[in-house]
């Protein structure tokens, strides 16, 4: 029975995981795979050892140690981050090795640099887990849906954010108090600036795109907006609406160009996005011969990304067994159909908006505000202001029609400058 040896570089909570999968499944992979699939060697710079359960594979501190092991035929990068990981991983390219990854921020910067490596060198890589965690939807959009057109991504792709947005939504708590306590129970990160302002989703979505559409794009092309200007009171009037507010990585293709957007969605609740809660991440495509698909599950974890990292593992084993790596081209499309595209303005894209407005409650502020709004060509489809209980300025909200992007930034700033506005309008563009 041929033999695949495996060594992974980092062992945290992906790392850990992925290594318990390939002890602990390992009669299972022999099953499915007719091959002997084994951990040989582990490097992590901050462990002093592995746990006993592991004493089958060689540890050091020394990430040389797995490159250059020239029995290894598969090592999995799961430090994170940019360097030294891109170093890692093109000097394991470099010494003919087939790569696994969990990393999203290194293939959303420097995905380009390394599938080219790979191409040269004749190695695959492998890269599941870097979307999704446990879902697996690379493996749906690169081989699945290979027959489709894809028209729409649209995903919650960032399990904090969502945790966030649900428990405010749920319990009526305000955006600071729900991170805090996400972080004490070690949800979020202590800064978790990549979760809630939206980079992570970013990185995400850039991948999904590549993908999908067969384009060079990178993370500067993404229009990204966080979350933490919601409030509770936008919470409440996303549930007057029939919406709940969900942070959303959004392209649309349109084929001579794609957007490309992360930001705070008003969803209406008959979507199936709709009531993905919690730490949950789902994935929507619409393609042109399938229709809509959505896939959903836990979106991290040290064993829901594992078991994506070993799928990925599955198939490379499997393909060099076959004697036929890269059967399936890394980003699905062959490198010389890969071409540029142009992204859409954020400012031409056109769609249904949320503002609140805080104003002195004063007589003819709502005329002049609805003034303002026609001369920019926008139109309302509903307000509610409500009555002052209290001294102070007043909410009033308004729900739009389909209108302009580059208008509504217009209207709003001259909304903003006028001495009836007491703080800037929040902006939330709604789900068609």
């Amino acid at each position: 029975m041929k033999e695949i040896k495996v060594g992974i570089i980092g062992f945290g909570t992906v790392g850990s995981g992925t290594a318990e999968i390939l002890v602990k499944q390992a009669d299972l992979l022999r099953q499915r795979t007719g091959l002997r699939i084994t951990l040989a060697r582990v490097a992590d710079r901050s462990a002093d050892s592995l746990p006993p359960e592991f004493d089958c594979c060689a540890f050091s501190n020394d990430a040389d140690d797995v490159i250059n092991d020239p029995d290894i035929d598969i090592v999995a990068e799961l430090i994170g981050g940019l360097e030294p990981a891109r170093d890692f991983v093109l000097r394991a390219i470099a010494s003919g090795k087939h790569i696994v990854t969990a990393n999203k921020a290194l293939l959303s910067l420097h995905g380009s640099q390394i599938f080219q490596a790979a191409a040269a060198a004749g190695v695959e890589v492998g890269f599941e887990a870097s979307v999704a965690g446990g879902i697996p939807v690379i493996k749906a959009l690169k081989e699945g849906l290979a027959a489709n057109r894809i028209n729409v991504i649209m995903g919650i792709l960032n399990g904090t954010a969502n945790y966030i947005l649900s428990r405010m939504t749920d319990e009526g708590l305000p955006f600071a108090t729900v991170l805090a306590d996400a972080q004490a129970r070690g949800y979020a990160e202590a800064d978790p600036s990549y979760d809630v302002d939206g980079i992570d989703t970013a990185h995400k979505l850039v991948i999904l795109m590549a993908i999908a559409y067969g384009i060079n794009i990178s993370l500067a092309d993404v229009i990204i907006e966080g979350i933490s200007r919601i409030e509770p009171i936008d919470i409440a009037y996303a549930k007057q609406f029939g919406c709940r507010i969900k942070l959303l990585a959004i392209s649309k293709n349109y084929g001579d160009h794609v957007e490309a957007r992360v930001h705070p969605t008003m969803v209406p609740e008959e979507h199936m996005l709709a009531s993905v809660n919690g730490a949950y991440n789902a994935v929507y495509f619409n393609g042109d011969m399938a229709g809509n698909v959505m896939l959903y599950g836990r979106g991290a974890g040290g064993l829901p990304t594992g078991s994506a990292v070993v799928a990925d593992i599955i198939d490379t084993a499997r393909n060099i067994a076959a004697g036929c790596p890269n059967r399936v081209p890394g980003l699905s499309f062959k490198r010389d159909d890969i071409v540029d595209c142009l992204i859409t303005p954020m400012a031409q894209l056109t769609g249904a908006y949320y503002f609140r407005m805080s104003v002195h409650d004063e007589p003819g502020v709502l005329a002049e505000i609805a003034g303002i709004l026609g001369e920019n060509g926008i139109s309302i489809e509903s307000v509610i202001q409500k009555k002052r209980q209290e001294s102070g300025p007043v909410p009033v909200v308004i729900r739009t029609h389909a209108a302009v992007e580059e208008a509504v930034n217009l209207a709003l700033g001259e909304i903003d400058s006028r001495d009836f506005c007491t703080s800037k309008t929040v902006k939330i563009r709604i789900l068609a």
